[in-house]
């Protein structure tokens, strides 16, 4: 181990300080809190895709480049979407297409999504993981599904998720 567990969340929401990236940032603040009991020292950063949308298709973009080199560089990479027609978001897509095969290799990724409905709450595991494991990302636990009706209670369902997966985010944060 050497420096901190860099925690990275990538926000796919089009809204800039969108409620995907409160939950988000709530899903990595309690990953680093599991670290950071276990000892180690963690730095948490997030990429709010709106901030970049009028760059994403330009080429090159020195911009998008570094947004790129830190979930590159995560040792935890949490990415989040708002579920659009019961998937992620063509934002989030196209983010993540301007990361080559096997790029997030050696990153653990958690996958995330917030939905209106319980009816999309596959949507995280069964698209959004998916893209992840292509880009060479391990994905050692569940997605998150929150509803946007949760939201009150979002520390409990963040702090039972991180409870419930606590051995596979604790060796993520311990190995990179």
């Amino acid at each position: 181990m050497s420096g901190p567990a860099r925690i990275v969340t990538v926000v796919g929401n089009p809204r800039a300080g969108s409620r995907t990236r409160l939950a988000a940032e709530a899903v990595a603040g309690g990953i680093a809190r599991l670290a950071e009991a276990a000892g180690r020292t963690t730095e948490v950063v997030t990429v709010d895709l709106a901030d970049l949308a009028p760059e994403l298709f330009s080429y090159p973009s020195a911009t998008v480049e570094a947004a790129l080199e830190l979930a590159r560089g995560a040792t935890v990479l949490v990415v989040a979407s708002p579920t659009y027609k019961a998937t992620f978001t063509g934002l989030l897509k196209v983010f993540l297409d301007r990361l080559p095969g096997n790029a997030l290799e050696g990153v653990v990724a958690v996958p995330m999504m917030l939905g209106g409905a319980p009816n999309h709450l596959l949507a995280v595991d069964v698209f959004l993981r998916p893209v992840l494991l292509e880009l060479g990302a391990t994905c050692s636990t569940r997605g998150l599904f929150v509803q946007e009706s949760e939201l009150e209670a979002l520390d409990g369902i963040v702090e039972a998720w991180c409870s419930a997966n606590r051995v596979p985010l604790l060796a993520a944060t311990q190995t990179r």
